[in-house]
Parts: C-alpha cells; sequence; structure tokens
C-alpha cells in the first residue's frame, strides 16, 4: 500500500514533468491557526473533505513583463492563466485516478473586472495558499514573493482529501521595503505601512486602471510585479541599473516617448494594442 510520503513524492514529480515551476503542501490546519483568511473563504468551508492543499506556480518571464503595458504580455498572462487551469484540472485527473479525491479552484475565481468591482473578492485567495504553502511570503505589492521569481508567478490550488507532509512556510520576510512598487505604480494604489510589510491597497483604483488597460487590449498592468528586485530569475536576466530605469520611466517617456534608453519595451507597445493613453 503507497504510504502518503510516496504519493507526495509522485505528485511532485508529476507536477514537476507537467509543466508547473513550482509546488507547495499546506495542510488546511494552517488557515484556521493563522485566522487572516475569513471562515466562508478557507478550503474546508469550499469543499468539506479537504485536508491539503498544494499549490503550484507558473512563472511569468521577467523581459516580457518588463513591456507592460502591451499585448505580449497580455498573452503571456492569458498562456500562464491556461497552463494554470490545465494544471490544475490535470492534476485533480491524476489524484482521481490514485483513488484520493480532489477538488480544484481556478487561477482568478472572477469572471470580469465589472463582477470584481461589484464585489471585489474571490471565493479562494491563491496568495495566502501560496503562503501557507511555503512558496513564499506577502510583500508590499499584496503579492507573494517568491524566492526564484520575486512576484512574477502565477498559482493555481488544488484541495485533496489525502493527507500529506506540508512544507515549511518561510519565516523570513522576502520583501525589503523598497517601496519601488509604491513609487512606480500608475495609480499609486499602494501604500507603506510601518507595522507589517504588506502595503494597503487601493484595490478601487487598481480595478479602474485594469479596466481602462481591458479595453486597450493590453491587461494586466503588472508593474507592481515588474519592478519587484526581489528574485533570482534576476540573476539570470542580468540588467545593470534597472531599478533606476523604472523609477525614471514614466518622467523619461513623458518627456520623450522615444527615449532611446526604453525602446526595447516601448517598441512593443506601439503595435497590437491601442496605446495612446498608455506610453508605459
Amino acid at each position: 500500500m503507497e504510504t502518503s510520503t510516496e504519493l507526495r513524492n509522485r505528485i511532485k514529480q508529476w507536477a514537476i514533468d507537467a509543466g508547473a515551476d513550482m509546488i507547495g503542501f499546506a495542510p488546511v490546519e494552517r488557515w484556521d491557526e493563522d485566522n487572516r483568511v475569513p471562515p466562508d473563504f478557507r478550503p474546508r468551508a469550499l469543499w468539506e473533505p479537504a485536508r491539503t492543499v498544494i499549490v503550484l506556480g507558473v512563472s511569468m518571464p521577467l523581459p516580457i513583463v518588463e513591456t507592460t503595458p502591451s499585448i505580449l504580455h497580455k498573452e503571456a498572462y492569458d498562456t500562464a492563466n491556461r497552463t494554470l487551469d490545465a494544471l490544475g484540472f490535470n492534476l485533480v485527473r491524476f489524484l482521481v485516478r490514485q483513488g484520493q479525491p480532489a477538488f480544484f479552484f481556478t487561477r482568478d475565481g472572477f469572471g470580469s473586472l465589472r463582477l470584481l468591482k461589484e464585489r471585489p473578492k474571490a471565493a479562494f485567495g491563491h496568495a495566502m495558499a501560496a503562503w501557507y504553502a511555503g512558496l513564499g511570503t506577502l510583500g508590499v505589492n499584496n503579492c507573494v514573493l517568491t524566492p526564484g521569481f520575486g512576484p512574477r508567478v502565477r498559482f493555481v490550488s488544488i484541495f485533496t482529501a489525502a493527507v500529506l507532509l506540508p512544507d515549511v512556510m518561510i519565516e523570513k520576510d522576502l520583501c525589503i521595503k523598497c517601496e519601488t512598487c509604491v513609487k512606480c505604480c500608475p495609480v499609486n494604489a499602494l501604500k507603506m505601512r510601518e507595522d507589517q510589510f504588506v502595503g494597503d491597497y487601493n484595490i478601487g483604483a487598481c480595478l479602474e486602471h485594469h479596466i481602462e488597460l481591458t479595453g486597450n487590449k493590453a491587461y494586466p498592468c503588472g508593474i507592481c510585479t515588474k519592478v519587484c528586485p526581489i528574485g533570482k530569475d534576476r540573476l539570470i536576466f542580468k540588467q545593470k541599473g534597472i531599478l533606476k530605469k523604472y523609477l525614471q520611466e514614466d518622467e523619461a517617456l513623458k518627456a520623450n516617448p522615444e527615449d532611446p534608453v526604453y525602446k526595447n519595451w516601448t517598441q512593443v507597445r506601439k503595435y497590437g494594442t491601442w496605446n495612446k493613453d498608455y506610453p508605459r
């Protein structure tokens, strides 16, 4: 008879072979012990048999994220979402074939930005799940920062009735409170807090901006994920003086939309989307 450790190892291998960049395991008790997520939004409230939440992550390539808002970034984002839904759906099927009941929650959990504006919540939050599963910590930008890719990761969560060995949560905050995401947010939706790493977040301002970007076929914004300095991916895509480039981008492009320093990004933004009001 297969042990829970053997099943866990097979799940991890399945996820890697299927294309996930990261995987973590969280016992459902962590939602109750931490008590930050309201009871109705916890795994067992959504599916009572849940005992373990498996979180899969797919990274967004840094050079593509840097072109945002652009059709290139939008298509990469859509591809990541399709990949995540396929991973979640197929892992549920894999678990059921092993005789383990399972259920998955899609990567977003809302039908449109208009609907999200009316009720700004999803029934389940992947960011908290990823944190509980030991994949990262929450940053000023309200995103999960991971060691490998910073916040440039999308997540999907799979609930299973199997009791599996959990991953250890990351204790030290990865966010360094550099304020780059706060300073670069195009709608000033983020505000630093002295008492915690997670910043205050004006979801209304962020949603309004995204609704406009959607009309321009350049959704999502992603500036706060683009400029975050955390992640080993920055060692792969070596960029000298990149934070200065991020911080000066708005002012530089307003002064000169053809600024040669930003040509590799603005060239992509010029085509495939209506970008009259969005040089960045």
